[in-house]
């Protein structure tokens, strides 16, 4: 496939918005992560995603829009609550898991009877999905399993070749993909953490917010042949650099002497080793730099990424969501 490079500018987003209408796939831009969009009522381009990335077809998908007004075509209910998120968090990186409506075909939910939306905070995205005048499916631009793209580089490294264009734009802010929230049961629930956090929810909704209880859990016992995801990321190995990734537990100073004398033994060896390890107090720029680093130690070549974990609170809590996976639970208490 020819792949079109294209620019964030008003000419590129109308041919990029063009070929989505089309039934084409269009990499692009959002303060989180670069999707990977398709028209999200069109099953087979949504087809075509899966087919792109690699990615298992009972893994659903995010529908963006580019206006809240939107939501009132894919869902036969805007609850109190879910209007109140909406205006707390919209534009934003938050995505609402809803009843759907039969016009949001099965492919595009993974099979399921609902669907996660969200109206992402970025004007290159918000001006392609309204151009393009269709919801769109966007999961993260990147080969399934491998570390989310924060920069069009990434996205090029990934699917140049097998998607029909790329829209070249800044790095994204955030770093990490948006909060999953379900609004579909009594309690509202977040099946996936990202950088609005529980507490942010409660704050807003003025009620007690729960988490999926198999988020960071470390024993694998969920990830079966009967488990059925609700959102993105909840069931297959995800974010997982090249490099074999050991996560380190304990208090800083001995986590630090730990990585330290591992490294040197590494290195002995003729290994090459990336060590990554944020600051505890600035848990947003370890969001956004996370998945830059893992993708900075795949184009080093690292054999061995020593990564020092961070507290489970916050911010915290979803950059370790991420980084567990990335390292497949190999996990080191110290």
């Amino acid at each position: 496939m020819n792949t079109k490079l294209l620019k964030d500018t008003t000419e590129d987003i109308a041919a990029a918005a063009d070929i989505l209408a089309a039934g084409g796939l269009v990499a692009f831009p959002t303060e989180t992560v670069y999707g990977l969009g398709a028209n999200a009522l069109d099953a087979e381009a949504v087809g075509k995603v899966y087919a792109a990335k690699g990615r298992p077809s009972d893994n659903p998908m995010i529908v963006h829009i580019s206006s809240k007004d939107d939501l009132l075509a894919l869902t036969p209910e805007v609850t109190a609550d879910m209007q109140l998120l909406m205006e707390h968090f919209w534009p934003g990186p938050m995505t609402m898991i809803v009843p759907r409506l039969s016009l949001i075909p099965d492919t595009t939910t993974g099979g399921l009877d609902t669907v996660g939306i969200r109206m992402p905070d970025h004007p290159v995205a918000l001006s392609l999905i309204s151009a393009a005048q269709c919801p769109v499916a966007a999961p993260s631009a990147n080969l399934s399993g491998k570390p989310s793209p924060t920069t069009a580089k990434d996205v090029k490294e990934d699917l140049y070749g097998r998607v029909d264009a790329i829209i070249e734009s800044t790095d994204c802010q955030v770093g990490i993909e948006s909060t999953v929230i379900d609004m579909t049961g009594e309690q509202p629930m977040i099946l996936r953490p990202g950088i609005i956090t529980r507490e942010d929810f409660e704050e807003a909704l003025k009620k007690p917010v729960a988490l999926d209880p198999t988020l960071n859990q470390r024993p694998d016992t969920f990830n079966n042949e009967d488990f059925k995801p609700r959102a993105p990321g909840m069931k297959y190995k995800h974010y997982a650099p090249k490099a074999q990734m050991t996560v380190f537990e304990g208090s800083p100073q001995a986590v630090q002497e730990v990585i330290c004398r591992e490294a040197e033994k590494y290195r002995a060896e003729g290994k090459k080793v990336c060590v990554i390890s944020f600051d505890e107090k600035d848990q947003k720029a370890a969001a956004h730099q996370f998945f830059a680093r893992l993708r900075e130690a795949d184009r080093e070549g690292a054999d061995m990424i020593l990564a020092s974990a961070l507290p489970e609170e916050g911010i915290g809590f979803s950059v370790m969501n991420r980084m567990l996976k990335s390292a497949g639970y190999n996990i080191r208490k110290v």
